[in-house]
């Protein structure tokens, strides 16, 4: 296919998608016109609720895959918006529209560069494009709950804001419900065991504990007591204290190993509500790094979270647009950064493919 052609195309697709609410957990219309644009240029879909995927023309099962994700769900908008947030207009370059940024036009590009390689016979590589939802909201309906169905999968290109650098390394999330045991008593009598007092001296060793391997990209795993919750009232020594930890997990550990060493300092009882959030990584020499490299791009750590944190497969982050612009009211991504963004996706990949 023509590139241009492609792009223009890609480009009247987000347009039409910015005009479909498409809250987390509420994509079904988006999932239907990213469904027809591809049958409509006969390509055999495949869907999960509102998950959508495919693969290129040629698929060779003997041959590695690389997986193109990215996001179909958006948040709502908030109060500051001054644009009606489901109508996509261009002023001076900037298309604006909720979701346009985050990630309706890494998403377009990711979808245009599949079309570019689909017919393409005689690559080392095949390609699976995911359009997934619940990415907001780290939902079980999203990527997740497709990963099985795709296949073996080599690596994977996640599309999201990042002004077209590289992110080669995301922080993964631990949030840890914890509770410290006393005994009730009467606060005027020497009775009983202060809960609250046993909690302190564990949160201060979340406060004040360095674990030994510190990662390139982000330093050290960052531990924040976020939550307390302790009595009943003024003259009862209380038999419970329950606290909440915001772990940051780095590329230098994984989640399982960062509970193991948690809940071996600690006496309170560490209950961690998912171990789902993983960091993530990819090796500076590999081949899609070296190929982003040889072009000038950047690489970084990103400390925000993304679809990243679900998959079990080397990975980067990379997509136009930028980070800061998502969430914020009035909502908008250059259409120059669109047109640059899948040319640099070719690029990358023509180096390796």
């Amino acid at each position: 296919m023509m590139l241009e052609k492609v792009t223009d195309e890609c480009i009247g697709l987000l347009k039409k998608l910015i005009q479909i609410p498409s809250f987390s957990r509420e994509e079904d219309q988006t999932a239907d016109a990213i469904e027809l644009f591809l049958k409509q240029r006969n390509i055999q879909v495949n869907r999960k609720k509102n998950n959508i995927w495919t693969y290129n023309k040629h698929f060779d099962a003997a041959k590695p895959t690389i997986l193109l994700n990215s996001h179909l769900d958006t948040v709502k908008p908030n109060e500051g918006y001054t644009r009606d947030p489901f109508k996509a207009e261009v002023v001076d370059d900037k298309l604006f529209g909720l979701g346009s940024n985050d990630a309706g036009g890494p998403l377009v590009s990711l979808i245009a560069t599949f079309l570019y390689f689909y017919g393409k016979e005689d690559l080392r590589y095949n390609f699976c494009l995911a359009a997934t939802a619940e990415e907001e909201i780290s939902g079980r309906g999203g990527i997740e709950s497709i990963l099985a169905e795709l296949g073996t999968l080599d690596f994977a290109i996640v599309g999201e804001p990042t002004l077209m650098q590289l992110a080669i390394a995301e922080k993964g999330l631990l949030v840890l419900d914890c509770v410290a045991s006393g005994k009730a008593g009467h606060a005027a009598r020497d009775e009983g065991e202060n809960a609250i007092y046993t909690a302190m001296r564990d949160i201060e060793w979340f406060r004040k504990y360095q674990f030994p391997k510190i990662s390139e990209m982000f330093g050290q795993v960052k531990m924040s007591v976020t939550l307390i919750k302790a009595g009943t009232q003024h003259n009862v020594v209380p038999a419970s204290c329950e606290f909440t930890v915001d772990v940051r997990v780095t590329d230098a550990y994984s989640n399982e190993e960062v509970l193991d060493i948690i809940r071996n300092n600690v006496n309170c009882a560490v209950e961690p509500r998912s171990l789902r959030l993983r960091p993530s990584s990819i090796k500076k020499d590999h081949p899609i790094v070296i190929g982003g490299v040889s072009l000038g791009l950047k690489t970084y750590g990103s400390p925000t979270m993304s679809d990243q944190a679900l998959l079990t497969i080397p990975s980067v982050k990379i997509g136009p647009g930028d980070s800061v612009r998502s969430h914020m009211a009035d909502e908008f991504i250059f259409v120059s950064e669109i047109i640059e963004g899948v040319e640099m996706y070719i690029k990358m990949l023509e180096r390796i493919v």
